[in-house]
């Protein structure tokens, strides 16, 4: 009896795929291509193109408000992600050691439904030197008010922790993913050879919450580095360039002051960083390997 002829998907699959990869072809790969040439060129927006070799990328070199930006970036990616990742390892923990009511999970998640802005603007208001409520009361409890948004010394540490309420919930909620897949026997044999949850969660959770850990790491950092939006709305990178961050300051220069070419020097600059470091990440966190097979 001849064998029954499998119908072939490949036309159907194609034609699912297809929306998704028209969108990123048009508004990923050819952007960052339209990117990487005009970084090689004069170009102000108003006259066409002008090939001007790596007289941008020599410039940004020379430019020490670059070398500032880029410092003041890695300080603020340093200070989201350590304390984003603690945090929400410990949330999840809780979530999957304590309950696993989904309306707890819905709550958790609530501030990263909140827009970039909205959640700039009402901190902008909360930490106001002089109206805002948080001020108000460390002045009750009897300390003196402090310029969050104003200061140089606490204006990096204020928008990363504004963006660490947002964004908090959301790497919680992929954690809590990964702990999933971390079978509950293991915790059991632990109980009955008496460990404590300490203990499990140092020699079971910790481990097999790797590849999922450096995944989670990786996304966090791309997007902390792309930090823009809160300092755009809060601080504009004041005072003194103490919150000009790379992304604002590559906006500044396209869009404040039309130097198209400069700023994509700049950001195909952030582009290789990015690269690299996506890549020590994963090589170092040896993302590819689970202990649980």
């Amino acid at each position: 009896m001849e064998a029954i002829k499998r119908k072939d998907d490949t036309r159907l699959a194609l034609m699912f795929i297809a929306p998704a990869l028209v969108g990123f072809l048009i508004f990923m790969v050819w952007p960052t291509l339209r990117g990487i040439y005009l970084s090689f060129t004069k170009f102000n927006l108003l006259t066409p193109p002008e090939f001007n070799g790596l007289d941008n990328y020599v410039r940004m070199v020379q430019d020490p408000v670059f070398w500032n930006a880029l410092k003041v970036t890695i300080y603020y990616v340093v200070i989201n992600i350590v304390v984003q990742t603690v945090l929400a390892l410990g949330i999840a923990v809780m979530m999957q050691r304590l309950t696993r009511r989904t309306w707890l999970r819905g709550i958790v998640l609530t501030p990263y439904l909140v827009s970039n802005v909205v959640a700039a603007l009402i901190f902008l208001w909360i930490l106001d030197y002089q109206l805002g409520i948080g001020n108000r009361v460390i002045e009750l409890i009897g300390l003196d008010r402090v310029a969050f948004l104003a200061d140089g010394a606490w204006v990096i540490p204020t928008v990363a922790l504004i963006n660490v309420w947002r964004h908090v919930g959301y790497t919680a909620l992929l954690i809590f993913a990964g702990l999933q897949t971390i079978p509950e026997t293991l915790y059991e044999a632990g109980r009955t050879d008496g460990a404590s949850e300490l203990t499990m969660f140092r020699r079971i959770t910790l481990p097999l919450l790797r590849p999922i850990l450096a995944l989670v790491l990786i996304i966090t950092v791309v997007g902390s580095f792309q930090v823009f939006d809160t300092v755009a709305v809060t601080t504009r990178g004041g005072p003194v360039d103490s919150s000009r961050v790379l992304q604002y300051y590559i906006y500044d220069m396209a869009f404040g002051r039309f130097q198209f070419g400069y700023a994509s020097a700049m950001s195909v600059a952030l582009l290789v960083v990015l690269i690299v470091i996506t890549f020590l990440q994963y090589r170092l966190t040896r993302a590819e390997q689970s202990d649980l097979a």
